[in-house]
């Protein structure tokens, strides 16, 4: 969490001083506020998620980017605000009155509450931080082996539980509470677990999953799968996807040769996933949710017409949401028509100088277009730096940068001024709504490479993919645009 300067402290005195008269309430009532100011907003509104993820309001930002609204028919739980993309959950109980402060040129990092109820949202941010830093190291640990692993995991989980005991001690917090900080530290804990097989033994040796440790899984005793007020909990989501991913395997190799390589992306795999969902899990929200994002995860790859229909018509089977349902009808309509071999879909795209271009109209040699996010900051440090390593190994492509943001211009220029990245090749969606839906951008990573009349080469590539630069190697030897290595 970010040092509070006096400027901050100062900044949060005066907002206590501009909204403390509306937080004094009676005890008894049962209805929380929360309120705050914007540095550097996106656009001038915060939109309230409730407990079950629906809006709850959308509140205007005043003439100093603050706000203040007060929830009646109050219902306790995990409470969600999104500004301009950024999304934070927060915990909030009755008559609480909480009060945040950020920066959106540093969301996480910048985000301060204060008020009733501010010690266990900071302590959540803080498990939240917590769990990023370590997500982006399990890479190095999966390196360990496996008895080794296990116990780093379990010493990092008790260590973390005892910090909360330790604030428990020394802050009187609900069971509510209590129940929400150690189910962020257990789940982020099983995931890691869940994930190691895949990354420790890889696709030619995953079939030795089933030689683990017998107490490597031990955290499946502990396991609720229906608990409904973490359905929009990252670390239980996280959990949960993974977790799947892992029972299918056994399913897999049933199947499968037993000296196979796996293939994550097999149709009978894939459905194998949707059965283990529909036949543990009860809870309607739950279930479906997993449903969809397993879904969209196999339907978005390349496969056949007929696999992504006989997909399609499996999950319909099992989803009980029919909003889900018609997105996935949708989705697999959109990826017909960017199947190989087909002209990429002509979009409106606004230049750094706002100037509109169609897509089509810029492709003059065979195209890498790539998506990235304002608020994804790794992803698009890490997408157009690895952009710069592919120009030098293919000079014969072109790049096209796409940002996916609705914002205003301000923001995507600004990171590309203050990152240095290229203007020439820097755009934005005209409708991005729209847009995303057309190319079946569900994920920032997608990149799509078309020829240089615009004829889709390959619809769902992913540059930072180990085996990407062979594959670009293929397409442009049958392009005749590079001259096979072992020909020379």
């Amino acid at each position: 969490m970010s040092i509070l300067t006096p400027r901050i402290v100062l900044a949060i005195t005066l907002l206590t001083t501009v909204f403390g008269c509306h937080f004094k309430g009676g005890n008894n009532s049962e209805h929380a506020y929360l309120g705050g100011e914007i540095i550097n907003p996106k656009n001038n509104r915060v939109i309230i998620y409730n407990t079950n993820g629906k809006v709850l309001d959308s509140i205007t930002l005043d003439a100093d980017n603050r706000f203040i609204h007060k929830i009646d028919n109050f219902k306790p739980g995990l409470y969600s605000i999104t500004h301009g993309g950024e999304y934070q959950m927060l915990l909030l109980e009755a008559n609480d009155s909480i009060m945040f402060r950020l920066n959106t040129y540093d969301f996480d990092e910048s985000l301060v509450f204060t008020g009733d109820g501010a010690k266990k949202n900071n302590y959540l941010i803080k498990t939240y931080l917590s769990n990023e830093k370590e997500a982006k190291q399990l890479v190095k640990y999966s390196k360990m082996e496996p008895e080794a692993f296990n116990s780093f995991i379990e010493k990092r989980r008790n260590t973390q539980l005892n910090k909360l005991h330790e604030f428990l001690l020394q802050n009187e917090e609900s069971e509510f509470f209590k129940s929400i900080i150690e189910a962020n530290i257990n789940y982020n804990a099983y995931a890691d677990k869940e994930i190691y097989p895949f990354a420790y033994f890889g696709n030619n040796k995953l079939i030795h999953i089933k030689d683990l440790p017998e107490d490597f899984f031990e955290h499946r005793k502990n396991i609720d799968y229906n608990a409904n007020y973490l359905s929009r909990f990252f670390a239980y989501n996280r959990f949960l996807s993974s977790h799947i991913e892992n029972l299918a395997t056994h399913s897999y190799y049933k199947q499968n040769d037993f000296h196979s390589k796996f293939n994550r992306h097999a149709i009978e795999y894939n459905m194998s996933k949707l059965d283990l969902i529909d036949s543990i899990i009860t809870d309607t929200t739950i279930k479906n949710n997993l449903l969809k994002h397993k879904a969209i995860d196999f339907i978005s790859h390349n496969h056949t017409e007929l696999e992504a229909k006989k997909y399609l018509d499996y999950y319909l089977t099992k989803s009980t949401n029919d909003e889900d349902k018609a997105y996935m009808k949708d989705l697999v309509s959109n990826l017909k028509l960017l199947r190989q071999g087909n002209p990429l879909p002509n979009l409106s795209i606004v230049n750094y100088n706002d100037t509109e271009h169609s897509i089509t109209s810029i492709i003059t040699k065979p195209t890498i277009i790539y998506f990235w996010s304002s608020n994804s900051k790794s992803q698009y440090r890490n997408s157009h730096y690895m952009v710069d390593k592919l120009k030098s190994k293919f000079p014969q492509m072109d790049f096209i940068s796409i940002n996916v943001n609705d914002n205003h211009d301000e923001f995507w220029k600004n990171i590309v001024n203050n990152y240095n990245f290229p203007t020439i090749n820097e755009f934005r969606f005209k409708n991005s709504k729209q847009a995303r839906k057309t190319l079946a951008v569900n994920y920032l990573n997608k990149a799509i490479i078309v020829d240089e009349h615009g004829i889709i080469l390959h619809p769902n590539a992913n540059i930072f993919n180990s085996e990407f630069n062979e594959t670009l190697e293929e397409l442009l030897q049958k392009k005749h645009l590079i001259v096979k290595q072992d020909a020379l």
